[in-house]
């Protein structure tokens, strides 16, 4: 990273901006105007657009009290909170559930907890879901209790393994966990933080907590973080069966900054939306009148005549929950006619820091957007690096507003004054449903920065798909309860089989969650189910022991082990070339359906040729594993073409324009198939040149703009 250190002056500042936007116009090209990135010109938005600008900002005389409260608390010496003490008395003798809303204070409790076992010469091990909160928190340690007492261990990253301090996700420490297990050996930690508990009940990942809870050993007190948990004290009596240790539960209602919700009008007028416990009287009016006319529900005003008015009011910095990537990119072209934002010598130090360690990012098509008008889009979409630059740009002020999906709101720690909704339902993944009370908690929950707020709103805009009655019991309502997903797949049931008989791993599932909550009966049936196959397949014996072959398949902690295993067993990866092997993993970890169709004269025939065998090799395993009611995603030609046009060295910019995916969606596919190809580089004992050869791949594909360096 470059130092700066001298301080610029007026005409510095220009230079910089006119340098930026010059820099910004070749490469990737900036959007006009008038169109966003994935957006065609059409006059007739535009008219449309420009007579909804005709707000009338106005407020309802109500507000003024509440507006007069806008501003910075004064500073004082922080003392902790009831609860936070109660907590960390808690966590010294036992396991404890810390529940307290958004930036109330629980990284406190867990930054004092690591402290004390610090000090007293123990080790410690936090967990979070996300890899880019992983390595936030490395970050903030190293600089809490020196860099050379924390490690970090991703997928993607691996430094220091052996300090007193990890940070890492949740992923890496259940297979430690087997690996232990497997050794007979000790958890070499004393006190183990699974921040964000609430995955507990995610249906993707909730089965990694779980695990966890169930594997660790019971003399390692446990401290669970959450803002949203519904059922906190049932998950404290499981886990009190199940370690047979107290869990203590602390609960904390208030939030640290109260939250104020709104409604805008579609003429400009600033209402309050809750009256008491009551929708306030001129919302209803408003519902009333819009059942009476034809076409329902007006049209939600133009982005960026919000943004100015809220602007007036003093209601920013702002983050806009939209319902899409392509809505949140859109976005931008309405802040084109706000006034540009003056900088301020800060701004563009640490502008100039950051795409000084990300130079690539000179060229983002979005950049010019957050230097003249200070807004950004922020989503999966997005390259690791620039979601990084924005959160960074945001939490040291220098933004207006963020167009997010809701997505951004589990984990990212970047609040500001108002939270603007303009939906009350959410994609799940499926399809639109309400919103529920923790996805609600989630969002509002970042409204409202502590030592930096008196108060907080939340803005709901009307819309199309706006429910102000939907909206109305979510303020109320408490966060959903968790149910357990914990479920068999063959990669937990050969990583059990490693080091306990079926005997012992049925009293496993009749310890979890699942069991406890008597929702699911059916875990056992399901281990016996995948036991027989593994035997079929020979990765168990008669004994129910695993087989060689099933023990460096145990290793293969992926999605998909036994595709992978059949594809080593029959040498249907290629073992000379490094950029065929990561393109023929790549098809192994992308988990949608979404097939492109690709121009066969510009694929390279030994990718195509190399493709067909590996296919032709896992066909009979394919069709055993589907007549025997196990799912088997398809491999998508696509993904291969895509890795492999990027670990030989071609234009980033060119793979995304002739595929037609984003750069999030790119960088995930990579990201993903350097972990596959992590795991098959543990495999050194039993696949030595293959092992050495994944480690090639993965330094072939692992490059900016996919991955970049975090620093402090």
């Amino acid at each position: 990273m470059i130092e700066r250190t001298e301080e610029y002056s007026n005409s510095a500042m220009e230079d910089v901006s006119t340098e930026h936007r010059i820099k910004t116009q070749g490469g990737r090209k900036s959007p006009p105007a008038d169109r966003s990135p994935d957006s065609k010109p059409q006059v007739r938005g535009r008219r449309r657009s420009a007579s909804l600008s005709r707000l009338q900002p106005s407020i309802e005389p109500v507000l003024k009290g509440v507006f007069s409260r806008i501003g910075k608390p004064p500073d004082r010496e922080f003392i902790p909170d009831e609860f936070q003490l109660q907590a960390l008395d808690a966590i010294k003798k036992t396991d404890c559930l810390v529940m307290a809303p958004t930036g109330s204070g629980k990284t406190w409790i867990a930054e004092q907890a690591i402290l004390s076992v610090f000090r007293a010469g123990g080790r410690c091990w936090y967990a979070s879901p996300l890899k880019a909160l992983s390595n936030a928190k490395w970050v903030e340690f190293s600089q809490q209790f020196g860099a050379e007492h924390v490690g970090i261990l991703t997928g993607d990253t691996k430094e220091n393994p052996d300090a007193p301090i990890i940070v890492g996700t949740t992923e890496i420490l259940r297979n430690q966990l087997y690996d232990v297990m497997q050794q007979g050996e000790n958890l070499r930690c004393d006190l183990v933080i699974l921040d964000e508990a609430h995955y507990l009940g995610d249906r993707d990942r909730g089965v990694v907590w779980e695990e966890i809870m169930i594997y660790l050993p019971v003399r390692v007190n446990l401290l669970l973080l959450s803002a949203t948990i519904g059922n906190g004290e049932e998950i404290a009596a499981w886990l009190f069966s199940l370690r047979e240790k107290p869990c203590t539960v602390i609960r904390e209602e208030r939030r640290p900054v109260p939250l104020f919700p709104l409604l805008l009008h579609p003429s400009g007028r600033v209402m309050p939306l809750m009256e008491g416990r009551k929708l306030y009287g001129k919302v209803v009016e408003y519902i009333a009148a819009g059942k009476t006319r034809r076409g329902g529900k007006s049209a939600a005003p133009h982005i960026g005549d919000i943004i100015r008015l809220m602007e007036g009011y003093d209601l920013l910095p702002a983050i806009f929950f939209l319902k899409s990537r392509s809505e949140c990119d859109a976005a931008l072209k309405s802040c084109t006619r706000l006034a540009g934002k003056s900088g301020s010598e800060r701004f563009f130090y640490d502008l100039e820091e950051l795409l000084s360690r990300f130079p690539f990012l000179r060229q983002h098509r979005q950049l010019s957007c957050l230097i003249d008008y200070r807004v950004a889009s922020h989503h999966g979409g997005q390259l690791p690096a620039w979601k990084f630059f924005v959160e960074t740009m945001m939490k040291k002020g220098h933004l207006r507003a963020i167009f997010a999906t809701s997505t951004v709101a589990a984990g990212v720690n970047y609040p500001a004054r108002t939270i603007v909704l303009f939906n009350s339902d959410l994609f799940n993944g499926h399809e639109f449903c309400p919103m529920s009370g923790t996805e609600f908690h989630q969002m509002t929950g970042r409204a409202g920065r502590r030592g930096q707020d008196n108060i907080g709103f939340m803005l709901a805009v009307p819309g199309r798909f706006m429910d102000l009655v939907h909206v109305k019991k979510l303020l109320f309502q408490p966060p959903d309860e968790i149910l357990s997903q914990i479920r068999n797949d063959f990669s937990m049931v050969l990583n059990l089989l490693l080091s306990q008989t079926p005997e012992t791993i049925r009293d496993i599932f009749e310890n979890s969650l699942a069991s406890y909550q008597l929702q699911k009966h059916n875990l056992w049936r399901e281990f016996l189910r995948h036991l027989e196959f593994l035997k079929s397949e020979g990765f168990v014996d008669s004994s129910d022991r695993l087989t060689d072959n099933g023990i460096w398949a145990s290793q293969l902690r992926l999605d998909q082990p036994l595709l992978i295993a059949e594809g080593l067993r029959t040498q249907g990866f290629p073992e000379k070339d490094e950029k065929l092997l990561a393109a023929l993993v790549a098809p192994f970890v992308y988990d949608s359906d979404q097939e492109i169709p690709l121009d066969k004269r510009r694929t390279s025939r030994k990718l195509s040729r190399a493709f067909a065998r590996l296919v032709r090799n896992l066909g009979p395993l394919t069709e055993r594993m589907t007549a025997a009611g196990f799912p088997v995603q398809p491999l998508y030609f696509w993904t291969s073409v895509a890795v492999y046009a990027w670990a030989s060295g071609e234009d980033w910019d060119g793979i995304l324009e002739l595929l037609g995916v984003s750069d999030g969606e790119m960088a995930m596919l990579i990201l993903r198939t350097a972990d596959n190809l992590r795991q098959i580089a543990s495999l050194r004992e039993t696949h030595p040149e293959m092992a050495e050869l994944a480690v090639k791949a993965r330094d072939a594909i692992l490059r900016e703009p996919v991955v970049f360096e975090w620093e402090g």
